[in-house]
């Protein structure tokens, strides 16, 4: 056994009896943290205006902090954005996070000194309770890659601004420098297509263990690492042991992964964004991920399908119960306060408090108010590619509310790999595995308001062209798997000529 295995073995036991002492107690847990928020932030511009020197519980809170997303907290944003100080978190961020915006253009989310040793260890913790639980450790000692944004940064009176994946870069430990790949020259091309060529040819005669990042890029990592190499990445990479990502739900693309990669492989899934990590898979045998209370964030939850009504109830995390839709609000020792992601979760486990991502409060399906979410797309396309044997590169769904003929549907534009047989069985079974998850989608097709699904296969490539035109090729975007209108929909329809 290497040296470096070795320790990451017992710092690994460390961290993990760390976890556990505050994931046993998490309302303790969570009203420290809590309490610390509003102290420090108190004499803020925004304490003041809300009033923390007069805040003693969470119901005071929720009574003084209205929910707000990027666009109602952009008047403070600005602010911190032109150089003043102590405007939502004391004195200036470290950085900002340059995130794509809808009405408001840019987004720039604040990370500070406190939030930011959090976005590291949150990664580094997952790998080390992976390491504890298994006992596997050998992967250490070899590469790693991690398929992420440019780390080159600009300025901005005074604070370094760029992509999230991009700053993280700055902090991989010194331990892991020599594992760590692509190069920095390489991790700074901006054009995603070139970038991943270089990465290829820098990559396929290492002995890759880790690899990272969003499923739909490492495809495509993956599919060019077969064509340059004419090998399975298995092969390639023999000891490849290990991988990690987030973002978007894994199992869609698990048969295709699998297939490239020409066996099966471990792999941890994390809950990262530029307003806080939020949670990590701490075990391989546990359905989620451990919801990080510890980590200078205050959770607010209100259930979904009560979102939108004029004055939702917020709870917190000693009142949620396993399998209800939230949306998850967040107050964050980096300024936000009150804060809509816009992630829907759910709970798994509250004996430790583990959630899955199920979707967006903004990317959904209720054209005739079927309120479909994507965690039930892609659990029913999951059922659908277990009981077929298709794989797929990608998917999205949009609603068809005026069809030449017949009853309006839900159209589902799929990418797939190969040419799948049996267009109508798979049609059948997605549809019939979402009539049996959602009852009000089940009643409007026993109703006859909608017919059946249907599905739209896309040409190769389609979503790849899509992301393109939109400037979001690579990186950390994602591509939403749900609609409410037809202008994706339309979009990959006009890519079809």
């Amino acid at each position: 056994m290497f040296i470096k295995s070795f320790a990451a073995k017992i710092f690994a036991k460390r961290i993990v009896y760390k976890i556990e002492k505050w994931s046993k107690k998490p309302v303790e847990t969570q009203q420290k943290v809590f309490k610390n928020l509003i102290s420090e932030a108190k004499e803020t511009a925004f304490g003041k205006d809300h009033d923390f020197k007069n805040i003693k519980s969470t119901s005071d809170f929720a009574k003084n902090v209205p929910i707000r997303d990027y666009e109602s907290l952009k008047l403070y944003v600005d602010r911190v954005v032109s150089g003043e100080e102590n405007i939502l978190w004391p004195g200036k961020p470290l950085y900002f996070a340059k995130t794509s915006g809808t009405t408001s253009g840019a987004k720039y989310i604040p990370i500070t000194k406190e939030s930011m040793p959090h976005h590291v260890e949150a990664a580094r913790n997952a790998i080390l309770c992976y390491i504890n639980e298994t006992g596997n450790a050998d992967f250490v000692d070899g590469k790693m890659i991690f398929l992420q944004g440019s780390p080159e940064m600009t300025e901005k009176n005074g604070i370094k601004l760029g992509r999230l994946s991009g700053i993280v870069a700055h902090y991989v430990p010194k331990y892991l420098q020599r594992n760590r790949m692509p190069s920095w020259k390489t991790n700074c091309i901006d054009d995603w297509e070139t970038k991943v060529d270089a990465i290829v040819e820098e990559t396929k005669d290492e002995n890759m263990t880790v690899i990272s990042g969003i499923p739909s890029w490492v495809q495509m990592y993956f599919e060019r690492l077969r064509a340059k190499t004419g090998k399975d990445v298995g092969d390639l990479f023999k000891n490849f042991q290990l991988f990690i990502y987030g973002g978007v739900n894994y199992e869609p693309y698990r048969a295709k992964f699998e297939s490239l990669i020409g066996r099966k492989v471990d792999s941890i899934e994390l809950f990262p964004a530029s307003e806080g990590f939020f949670a990590f898979q701490d075990s391989q045998d546990a359905n989620g991920m451990l919801l990080l209370l510890d980590s200078g964030i205050f959770y607010e939850f209100i259930e979904a399908e009560h979102f939108f009504d004029e004055d939702p109830k917020r709870l917190t995390i000693g009142d949620v119960k396993v399998g209800v839709n939230y949306v998850m609000i967040v107050s964050t020792n980096a300024g936000l306060w009150g804060y809509n992601v816009g992630d829907t979760i759910q709970f798994t486990s509250t004996n430790p408090y583990r959630v899955i991502v199920s979707g967006r409060i903004k990317h959904f399906i209720s054209a005739f108010g079927e309120h479909v979410i994507g965690k039930e797309v892609e659990m029913a396309m999951k059922e659908a590619i277990e009981t077929h044997g298709f794989s797929i590169s990608e998917f999205t769904v949009a609603p068809q509310t005026n069809p030449e003929e017949g009853l309006p549907y839900h159209e589902w534009f799929i990418e797939f790999e190969g040419e799948p047989e049996l267009l109508e069985q798979i049609a059948k079974t997605i549809d019939t595995a979402m009539q049996q998850q959602n009852s009000y989608y089940f009643d409007l097709i026993e109703g006859k308001i909608l017919q059946p699904l249907q599905i739209k296969q896309l040409k190769k490539g389609s979503f790849t062209e899509y992301m393109k035109s939109q400037g979001k090729l690579g990186g950390q975007n994602k591509l939403p798997r749900l609609s409410n209108d037809r202008k994706i929909a339309e979009k990959l329809l006009s890519l079809q000529d």
